[in-house]
Order: structure tokens, then C-alpha cells, then sequence
């Protein structure tokens, strides 16, 4: 009896074990993210065997501010960089109290490992109220970079990365930008781009077959573009009609980048691959539209439960000859009664209803109200195109609004290309804002005062300036 007893205490702890496994995955593929970073962090973290887990800090609702936005999210109190500097750690932004309500993740100075990473990964899907993604000089790779591209898309809410001071040898940064990419806001300040970092990015922008459909503002600051590179950016200007924010401030570019940038604001002759991209979706577009749509031929077809019926009467004769009296004998009777039934109930489904309601027509912004969007047509099918000494020239990229290319080393006569431009661009879009500070020229430079006072007309905040010029014109 007595040797039993230790098989016994054996059998018992083996199945404590199995429990106590299933209540604690052994793998970060098994561990269910229950969105609290805290939580999760600690719980994968001893997972995957980190000798030190990143401490979470919340920041109080309480020192955030009504008017705080994305920039102000940058500026933190003393003890907070203190914390953030001394060892690892992440300083999180709540809406309240609830750790739930994580809506913006930052880092500060300490090396982000690959333990850390793939953590990171498998934590952001769960965080369904994160907004903002700050990753400063975390000495990423282009390996973890590749990895937080892949998952952003499986974030709900993510729509603002900043990764900055992160120089990566392959310069990957142009995958957060691609054609499906769901970010709006992008910072990659003082990575160390340079001219093929920028060639990727240009292409990422957009290219004669495709375009980056999201993102909205794009920061480059402090980097190495250059000539070369600002020009390639140009390139991904040409046929881009989202991005709205460019900052290439500091980035060693002369007349020669300039000159580029210029030229893409205003009209601008389209390339042998540009052309024929044009030609092939102006081709599908009338072929398109010479094709009878699903709803008229919906219309045009003639009742399915009419038909069905007639057959299935003439079926039950037996014969072609009666089948054929039937249908001659039955057909007033199917009109009056059968036929407007069915044809309501086969059509109407069909029918598509306009802005008005009334059935019938097309509504030309019913993708308004359809969930799934589809993107702007190219800007290769503008109608204003001109045809001139055998080119063809487009309007230029009116979508930009703003361009800053302050502290480079721009020109006086590199600004009456952009005074040329500007005064090129039409109505109702081009840039409002267009920074040239800390070039080489002086500020009170005659061609200078001449762009600054033309953005102040068109700044819809400087309303002062605007009505003050009128009631000069009207007073002589």
C-alpha cells in the first residue's frame, strides 16, 4: 500500500501540470491578446524569454490638453523622459482611466530587439483604439520594419507611424507607403534617406499603373534627399493626388531639385509610358461604356417568372402542338395577371435608385454612400489635358497643399519657377503654404515677398489680408 501512495502524488501533479499548461500557453501562437498592453507585455514577454520587460506608463488623462493633437504628443514633462531614458520603457496615452482606451504607444532612445518586435506584433491587432505608432531611435532593422508594415493592417485604427532617427541599410521605408498601405500620417525624419531611399519612395507615391491611395502627410525632414532624390520625389508628385503634406525640409537640395518640384506643380508633359497608360484607360472606359450595364439589360430582358410559368403550363400538355395552343390560349391571362407581379418582384430588386429616389436613373455620387468606395480615377483621364507641339501636357498636381523646403540650399533663381507655377495652378486647389525660409537668398528678396504674399492670399485663415486688398480695389 505504501509504494502506491507516490504513484498516486505523481498521477496528480502530472495533471496539475497539464492544466496548469492549458491555463498558460507555451507559445506566442496559443496566448490570446486581451488588450490591455500592460498585461500582454509582461504575459509574452516571459514567453519568449526577454531579460527585460519594457515598463508601461500611462500618462494621466487629466495632463492632456483639449486642443492636444499629434504633434503636441511629442512634448512630455521631465520626469516622463527621465523614465523613458533610464531603461526600457513605453509611455502610453489614454482617453480615461481604462487601460482599454490605449490610444497612442511611444518609445524613447532604447533599442527595440527582435524579442521586442515580434511582442509588438502580436499585441498592436488587439489594441482596437490605437491611433498613433512612435518608435524613436529604436534602432529598428529592415526585417522588424517589414514585420510592423505587415501587421498595421490588421490595426482597426492606426492611421499615424513615426519612425524616426532609424537608419535602415536597405532603406525599406517605402513599403508604408505602398498602394494598400491604410497609414494617413507618416514621419521618417533623420533616417539618413538618400537617393535610392527617395527613388523608392517616389515610386510608392505613384507611378504610370498605380498610386498610394491614403496617405495624406509625409515627413522627410533631416534627411539626405538631395538633388537626385528630390527629384525622383517629384516624380512620385506627378500622378499622385492624395498626398496633401510634404515636409523635405533640410535635406541638402539645390536649384536643380527645386527645379523639379517647381515643374510638377504646374503643367507638365506626360512620358511615352504615361501616354500609353492613358490610351489603354481611355480604351476600357468607352468600351466600358458602350456595353449595355447590368441594369439595363436586367430591364431589357423579358420577365424570368413570366417564362417559367409559360413553360411550366406547356410542359404538363404533353405535346408540341398543345404546348403551342396553350401558350396562344394563355397568354392574354399570364399578361393581366402574372405579368405585373413578376415583373415587379424580378425587377425592382434590379433597379437603381438615384440621389432622388426615383427609380431608373444613375446616380453619379452614389459611391458616396456606398460603404466600399472605389479610388479617383487616374489623373491620366483628366479632360483638361492640352495637346501642344506634339505633347501632351497635364495640369499639374493641384492636390498638394502644403510643401515645406526650408533650411536647403535653394537659390534666388529657383523661386520664379515656383512663382510660375503657382500662378499656373487654377482655383479651387494648388499649395496654400509653401516654405522657403533659410535658403540662399535673403528675406526681403523682391521674387520671395512676391510667392509670400500670393500663399497669403490664398491661406483660407488669413482672411485679414485678403478682405484688407479688396477694400483697397474698391477704394481706387
Amino acid at each position: 500500500m505504501s509504494k502506491k501512495r507516490p504513484e498516486k502524488t505523481k498521477d496528480r501533479s502530472e495533471k496539475a501540470n497539464a492544466v496548469a499548461a492549458e491555463d498558460h500557453p507555451s507559445t506566442t501562437e496559443d496566448y490570446q491578446c486581451s488588450g490591455n498592453l500592460h498585461t500582454d507585455l509582461q504575459e509574452l514577454g516571459l514567453l519568449v524569454g526577454m531579460r527585460e520587460i519594457p515598463v508601461v506608463t500611462a500618462r494621466r488623462p487629466a495632463a492632456l490638453s483639449p486642443a492636444m493633437d499629434e504633434d503636441t504628443e511629442h512634448d512630455h514633462t521631465e520626469a516622463e523622459s527621465q523614465l523613458l531614458y533610464a531603461k526600457p520603457g513605453i509611455l502610453v496615452v489614454l482617453d480615461n482611466e481604462d487601460p482599454l482606451t490605449l490610444k497612442s504607444i511611444r518609445t524613447c532612445g532604447w533599442k527595440v530587439d527582435v524579442l521586442v518586435a515580434r511582442v509588438l506584433c502580436k499585441i498592436l491587432p488587439s489594441l482596437s483604439n490605437l491611433q498613433s505608432l512612435h518608435l524613436w531611435q529604436a534602432r529598428l532593422s529592415d526585417q522588424m520594419v517589414i514585420s510592423l508594415n505587415n501587421t498595421f493592417p490588421l490595426c482597426s485604427n492606426l492611421r499615424t507611424v513615426v519612425l524616426e532617427g532609424n537608419p535602415l541599410p536597405e532603406q525599406s521605408y517605402h513599403l508604408l507607403m505602398s498602394k494598400d498601405s491604410t497609414l494617413t500620417h507618416l514621419s521618417l525624419r533623420n533616417n539618413r534617406i538618400g537617393e535610392e531611399g527617395a527613388r523608392l519612395i517616389g515610386l510608392a507615391l505613384s507611378m504610370a499603373t498605380s498610386a498610394n491611395r491614403n496617405l495624406v502627410s509625409l515627413n522627410l525632414a533631416f534627411n539626405s534627399i538631395g538633388d537626385a532624390g528630390a527629384a525622383h520625389i517629384a516624380q512620385g508628385l506627378r500622378l499622385n493626388r492624395v498626398l496633401l503634406c510634404l515636409s523635405l525640409c533640410n535635406n541638402k537640395i539645390g536649384d536643380t531639385g527645386a527645379a523639379h518640384l517647381a515643374k510638377v506643380l504646374g503643367p507638365f508633359a506626360l512620358t511615352h509610358e504615361e501616354i500609353v497608360e492613358r490610351r489603354r484607360l481611355l480604351l476600357d472606359r468607352e468600351q466600358s461604356s458602350s456595353e449595355p450595364s447590368p441594369i439595363e439589360r436586367s430591364l431589357a430582358a423579358p420577365s424570368s417568372s413570366s417564362l417559367n410559368t409559360n413553360t411550366n403550363k406547356a410542359s404538363s400538355r404533353g405535346s408540341v402542338r398543345r404546348r403551342e395552343t396553350s401558350k396562344k390560349d394563355e397568354k392574354p391571362a399570364v399578361t393581366k395577371k402574372d405579368d405585373p407581379k413578376s415583373t415587379k418582384k424580378s425587377s425592382e430588386p434590379k433597379v437603381h435608385r438615384g440621389k432622388a429616389g426615383k427609380p431608373g436613373t444613375k446616380d453619379k455620387n452614389s459611391s458616396v454612400c456606398d460603404p466600399e468606395v472605389e479610388p479617383p480615377e487616374s489623373p491620366l483621364l483628366e479632360t483638361s489635358v492640352q495637346h501642344r507641339d506634339g505633347q501632351v501636357l497635364l495640369s499639374g498636381n493641384t492636390a498638394l497643399s502644403s510643401l515645406n523646403l526650408s533650411g536647403n540650399q535653394i537659390s534666388a533663381q529657383s523661386l520664379p519657377l515656383f512663382m510660375s507655377s503657382l500662378r499656373m495652378q487654377t482655383e479651387g486647389g494648388g499649395l496654400l503654404r509653401l516654405c522657403l525660409q533659410r535658403n540662399r537668398f535673403s528675406a526681403d528678396c523682391e521674387d520671395l515677398l512676391k510667392i509670400q504674399e500670393l500663399m497669403a492670399l490664398r491661406d483660407p485663415l488669413n482672411k485679414t489680408t485678403a478682405s484688407q486688398l479688396e477694400q483697397e480695389d474698391q477704394g481706387d
